[in-house]
């Protein structure tokens, strides 16, 4: 019995350790949403810029 209480403690401490770390993770995801989502609409911004400065090229200055 002493060992199934033991094992019981050591699961019971792994999965703590589990919810922690994926509270953790859940974190940098919204994190990283939100700073996609951020540059994004800076992207967006960016190329409308550069469409009303130059409407009418259509390719780049290199090519």
């Amino acid at each position: 019995m002493e060992q199934l209480e033991k094992r019981l403690t050591e699961l019971e401490v792994l999965y703590s350790h589990q919810v922690q770390l994926v509270e953790e993770l859940n974190d940098v995801v919204a994190d990283c949403s939100l700073r996609i989502d951020q540059l994004t609409k800076e992207n967006r911004s960016m190329r409308e810029m550069l469409t009303s400065l130059a409407p009418e090229m259509t390719e780049s200055p290199d090519e």
